[in-house]
């Protein structure tokens, strides 16, 4: 439910000016009974002006008359049609000074490790622009031979949550495009606890690459070979198999 503004000053007028229980003032400006309570026996809010809701359009006179009759009724904030789409929007997030210069590190890790993010997760994510993401990404940052990638969850600049509600939406629309993963690349696409689950895909030692249809059959080279056309009586014993000359022909000396 909607708030009225400066809470607290109205609840400090509610509480001098009406006889509204302490509960419907707590429920109306989203305090504490209890603190609605110090603020009437002095306790709380010490020095605070009292802010009207009727002057400021924010409660009718009808409204407050009906709460003080029932103590059952809530209070319901005044309808203000020129305030409707004026809810505060959500800004780019805020970096402290303290951590400004790690942005280029944590763009880095995410650029590398998280390619498939937009350009627009990534400046939600840690708090930066568009043209220094892209000249990360293109390798042009003035400084990015001293860049180092640094995970920005280790850095603070967001939340381990935030950063695995990304890369889901990012698994999501390649789902959807229809992308073939390998490993690596569901890895990424998943958050830590879903990627810690997974089973790892067999996978070849890279000295072994290219070994894959290697075979122990015949292959091209021992189809151009000629067979031996003797068969195994060819090689009853060792003389045989050597092919030495018999003991005879050695004897014979010419006359």
């Amino acid at each position: 439910m909607a708030k009225p503004i400066m809470a607290k000053a109205t609840a400090v007028w509610l509480v001098d000016n009406t006889t509204i229980s302490f509960k419907q003032i707590a429920d109306f400006v989203g305090m504490h009974e209890l603190e609605v309570q110090g603020i009437a026996d002095g306790d709380v809010a010490t020095g605070v002006k009292g802010f009207d809701p009727i002057a400021n359009n924010q409660l009718t006179q009808e409204e407050i008359d009906a709460a003080q009759e029932s103590p059952l009724h809530k209070l319901k904030l005044k309808f203000n049609a020129a305030a409707v789409g004026e809810e505060k929007r959500r800004g780019p997030r805020y970096t402290p000074l303290s951590k400004r210069q790690d942005r280029p590190a944590s763009i880095l890790w995410l650029v590398k490790f998280h390619p498939e993010l937009s350009d627009g997760q990534v400046s939600k994510l840690v708090g930066t622009t568009k043209p220094t993401i892209q000249a990360i990404r293109e390798r042009t940052h003035w400084n990015i031979a001293n860049i180092q990638p640094i995970d920005p969850v280790a850095l603070g600049l967001c939340k381990q949550s935030e950063l695995d509600a990304a890369v889901q939406k990012a698994a999501a629309k390649k789902a959807a495009e229809g992308g073939v993963m390998n490993d690596d690349e569901r890895r990424k696409l998943v958050s830590t606890e879903q990627s810690l689950e997974m089973d790892a895909e067999p996978r070849m030692p890279s000295n072994m690459e290219g070994l894959e249809a290697f075979t122990l059959g015949d292959t091209p080279a021992d189809a151009g070979l000629e067979e031996d056309p003797r068969g195994d009586d060819d090689f009853a014993d060792a003389d045989s198999f050597f092919n030495l000359p018999e003991s005879g022909d050695e004897d014979e000396q010419p006359s």
